[in-house]
């Protein structure tokens, strides 16, 4: 009888701690899920520049929330988990820039002159330990 009650606390336990660990897990894959789900939207779209200083907003706010680190030119360092850098690949010189340097001349600026501008998601890539977005590329469209 002891070992039967044993055997049930045993088992009892063990469905317990899976369980725990299939919600956890569940639970983190919705979260990643959640936050992916706004720069995924992008991926091979065509936007306009003012849907594209969104996004640029959007990495900024998120970089800054999980305090992600700058360099000495003002531009967040990638870490292996939480960063997201855009970089914006133009036409006119085919160089690309990183998302910083149009938000620190101001993102209004970059709205009123690239408002009617399009550009594409061209590629997408994510962290190897989160699989949260890690960055985008927007290449010009339009002139």
């Amino acid at each position: 009888m002891k070992k039967i009650v044993i055997f049930i606390g045993v088992t009892i336990a063990i469905v317990s701690a899976i369980s725990y660990l299939y919600i956890t897990y569940r639970i983190n894959n919705s979260e990643i899920q959640q936050a992916n789900q706004l720069f995924e939207s992008y991926y091979q779209r065509q936007v306009y520049g003012r849907e594209l200083a969104t996004a640029i907003n959007k990495a900024i706010d998120n970089n800054d929330k999980n305090d992600v680190d700058k360099d000495e030119n003002n531009q967040y360092i990638e870490n292996e988990t939480n960063s997201i850098k855009i970089n914006i690949k133009m036409l006119d010189d085919e160089k690309t820039y990183p998302m910083e340097v149009f938000a620190d001349s101001g993102i209004r600026e970059f709205m009123e002159y690239y408002n009617s501008i399009q550009f594409k998601c061209t590629d997408i890539q994510y962290h190897e330990n989160t699989k949260l977005v890690k960055s985008l590329l927007f290449e010009q469209v339009t002139v």
